[in-house]
């Protein structure tokens, strides 16, 4: 299907869905209640999506907000309320009849919010092509759109184009698992669904790094649909398009605190849990960001330390025999690569399968915040508990 068609159907059936009150894709949901104190309920029951990146407290007082695919306004003006009457929002969208409502609309909820005019501002337009002077926006929030753009790769690199340095994203959207087939793609129905465009999530990770963006991590996920046994789920992103670097570095060496014993950043830089690694002062500025600060110890001079010292965490599986369920993980960043202490190696948006035990060791929270977990077993699972290896030991 030409990309000009898919576009034209997307627009269409949403133009429908404004007029006729159609329920479309909403894996998750509003926080209604605080939200019609001061968004009109013409914008409420129009709202669709997969997340609520505004609603995650992302937006700071007085920045410029880009909303892509912006809609009846909703996560606009809820921006709106966060950046305060010294900040901006732009939403953008190609539908004339959400514009349409979400312009409306904009006077009112200025005036809710005791704002003497809007600071909102609605533009038409192509999220491959966003009318958007570069190096403007502080901060992009997307709700399940990226997903209905024919090219993906194109709105990525847009994104980093119009975003200041030291600006970031918070974006939610459906991906799968595995590559959607042909005959989803193209099923025009399934367009508007949120089906047949959604990138697995390893390729919608690397067309986000490939654009430029550093400290690309995971903010929430959750199950969506299973399809021919495809699972979309959605997921919510941060990333960060990072300021220039200072010429004299505060630090010059990491080292990795765990619980991952090893790592590999989106530089391309391996960390071993101890010991010292001399970085530069790129590395410096990414393994500051929220949230890979956390799993690094930062210093002028080289260190090392051992399971004695404090700063070492370490999370390792119970010595017992372990249960397959049909569980998968899917590690969403902040690194391209992890190891457990259990010698399991979790590359960026690739699906691992894992026991019962390292589920458990995934839950834990060093670990929980950088993981998506889906069950891919068709039916109640009946297996007994096994013993991975040959000395007794699992897994």
């Amino acid at each position: 299907m030409p990309i000009e068609e898919i576009t034209q159907k997307v627009s269409d059936r949403y133009a429908r869905a404004a007029a006729t009150g159609e329920q479309m894709c909403c894996p998750t949901s509003y926080d209604l209640a605080e939200l019609r104190s001061f968004i009109p309920d013409e914008v409420l029951k129009i709202s669709y999506g997969c997340g609520t990146p505004a609603g995650l407290k992302t937006v700071r007082p007085g920045e410029t907000v880009l909303d892509i695919g912006s809609g009846g306004g909703i996560d606009c003006f809820e921006a709106s309320r966060l950046v305060g009457p010294s900040g901006h929002v732009i939403g953008l969208d190609m539908t004339d009849t959400m514009l349409e409502i979400a312009r409306r609309n904009a006077p009112i909820v200025a005036a809710n919010l005791g704002y003497a005019s809007s600071n909102v501002e609605f533009r038409k337009g192509m999220a491959d092509a966003t009318p958007v002077d570069d190096n403007l926006i502080d901060l992009i929030i997307s709700n399940c759109v990226i997903n209905l753009a024919p090219d993906k790769r194109k709105v990525f690199r847009e994104m980093f184009r119009v975003t200041k340095p030291g600006g970031r994203f918070t974006i939610s959207d459906i991906v799968s698992d595995q590559q959607v087939p042909q005959y989803l793609v193209h099923d025009s129905q399934r367009w508007g669904d949120c089906l047949s465009g959604a990138l697995t999530l390893a390729d919608y990770l690397a067309g986000l790094g490939e654009a430029g963006f550093l400290g690309i991590h995971l903010a929430t996920s959750s199950p969506w649909q299973i399809i021919d046994g495809i699972h979309f789920f959605s997921v919510t992103l941060t990333g960060y398009k990072l300021a220039t670097p200072p010429t004299a570095p505060t630090a010059r060496y990491a080292t990795l605190r765990g619980p991952f014993s090893r790592v590999v950043d989106e530089c391309g830089i391996s960390y071993q849990r101890g010991v010292s690694q001399p970085i530069g002062p790129e590395t410096v500025m990414l393994l500051s960001t929220p949230p890979v600060a956390s799993y690094f110890v930062l210093s002028h001079d080289p260190i090392s330390f051992d399971p004695s010292d404090a700063r070492w965490c370490c999370v390792l599986p119970s010595q017992t025999p372990c249960v397959w369920r049909g569980e998968f993980a899917l590690l969403a960043g902040p690194f391209l690569e992890v190891d457990d202490d259990d010698h399991h190696v979790y590359r960026r948006g690739e699906p691992l399968e894992i026991c019962s035990k390292t589920l458990k060791v995934l839950a834990t929270d060093g670990y929980a915040p950088h993981f998506a977990i889906i069950n891919r077993a068709g039916e109640q699972v009946n297996g007994g508990e096994v013993t991975c290896s040959p000395v007794g030991g699992c897994c």
